[in-house]
């Protein structure tokens, strides 16, 4: 058995020496000047815009010159950890008085899924370039629509599906490129953690006044006008449809990312069946679900399990298997396996690599460089959006209780209204795409 170790710190290190270097070198890359800062902004700074900033302090060519946030408390967290390198960003409630700023040269979308889609089509229209956490969008429809302004207006956008920048996940998807397992014909996938380990239980808590410094109206946004309630407020939002779409797509969305990565996008049809099994608190987005997918050349199952965190195949709380004719490839963010069909009754990988880490700070290093150079990143918008599809459809599948087809050329559910209704969603007045 061969193993190999990737030192995060040292690859990270690499790139942004490759970075510096650039920097120097003098002449013009792209609309930005090699010498020129890159000035940011950042719209959310949650949990995840607030990792992202932190993240930031990685790149030395970048200025982070505001943040935008309806919650006072997450604008003041998020000052705090600007500050560790030397930013004072501006403060916002309103992204569009960000947007509007003529200096900022692009915008990181790190809000709830639900803002996502308006605030990055604006920012596309006014000349930003822009890095959008994944999912692209709430609806499949709002990831079309980013992916056709993008390309309309010329602007680099990255998704968020930071595992296209890692290494370990870049040698395993070439070596299944390259036939080192075979023929592919089946691919499993999957997440399983119980509701404490994913942030603990919302419980059925009443209506109630929305804190201090919360802009609740503007935080609801083009979402159905609800009382405020604190199991649907911040980290909750995931597990209701109205701002989200459940760990289905919200984190399935970075699995499903990485098998079209390996074997191509063709999406034809999926049948999902689950619902709320267990956890009888709040939430509209199922506890439980197995989503089949058809992808022309093999099949995709996706397994979610919010019920215990029993981890598959040792100890993957989340992972992918790709099975092939040759063997089998296990992936997930600590490393990777694989074992040859020959082998099969030892058990052992004959490869084994292993890494630890975020890959993050790699990914907005890649967004960065494509901001100079005007190169596509990793993860263009139109490559998010199809990532986005299969968690969306499988949704879909879901909620209408049946089987449903997908055309992948027209972004269509053909011959079922139903279904295809659910695409998109009606927005609350005054806002819209």
């Amino acid at each position: 058995m061969s193993s190999h170790h990737i030192t995060r710190r040292t690859f990270i290190q690499s790139s942004l020496s490759t970075a510096a270097a650039l920097s120097a070198a003098g002449p013009a890359l792209g609309a930005l000047g090699a010498n020129d800062r890159i000035r940011l902004g950042v719209i959310g700074t949650g949990g995840r815009g607030n990792a992202h900033i932190h993240d930031l302090k990685n790149h030395s060519d970048i200025e982070l010159v505001a943040i935008c946030d309806v919650d006072d408390a997450q604008l003041d967290r998020a000052a705090q950890n600007a500050a560790g390198f030397g930013a004072k960003p501006e403060r916002y409630k309103d992204f569009r008085k960000l947007i509007d700023r003529k200096d900022i040269d692009a915008v990181f979308i790190t809000s709830c899924c639900h803002w996502h889609a308006i605030p990055a089509v604006q920012a596309i229209r006014a000349g930003k370039d822009l890095y959008i956490e994944k999912p692209s969008g709430h609806t499949i429809h709002e990831g079309r629509v980013i992916a056709n302004e993008a390309r309309k207006h010329g602007r680099v956008v990255q998704i968020g599906l930071q595992q296209r920048s890692g290494p370990h996940w870049i040698n395993a998807v070439e070596r299944i490129k390259a036939g080192e397992i075979g023929q592919v014909t089946t691919v499993h996938t999957w997440n399983a953690w119980n509701i404490d380990e994913m942030g603990g239980r919302l419980g059925n808590p009443p209506d109630g006044e929305a804190p201090a410094g919360v802009d609740y109206d503007m935080w609801l946004g083009p979402a159905p006008k609800r009382a405020f309630n604190p199991a649907r407020f911040h980290f909750g939002y995931y597990f209701f449809f109205d701002y989200s779409s459940g760990m289905t797509c919200a984190w399935g969305v970075h699995l499903f990312d990485v098998v079209a990565w390996a074997l191509g996008y063709n999406l034809k049809s999926v049948a999902a069946t689950g619902g709320i099994y267990v956890l009888k608190d709040a939430r509209d987005t199922p506890d439980t679900l197995e989503a089949v997918f058809d992808c022309g050349h093999y099949t995709m199952s996706y397994s979610l399990n919010h019920n215990s965190g029993w981890r598959r195949h040792g100890n993957m709380d989340h992972g992918i298997e790709f099975v092939g004719t040759q063997g089998v490839l296990q992936i997930n963010r600590n490393g990777f396996e694989m074992f040859h069909e020959a082998d099969r009754a030892e058990r052992k990988p004959h490869y084994t690599e292993k890494t630890v880490g975020d890959d993050t700070p790699l990914h907005q290093r890649n967004f960065l460089d494509c901001m100079r150079s005007r190169k596509q990143p990793r993860v263009n918008a139109e490559t998010g959006h199809q990532a986005t599809a299969y968690g969306y459809l499988a949704n879909i599948s879901y909620r209408v209780g049946r089987g449903i087809r997908w055309d992948a050329e027209k972004d269509t559910i053909p011959g079922d209204p139903e279904a295809a209704r659910l695409l998109t969603k009606e927005y609350r007045e005054p806002w819209s795409l």
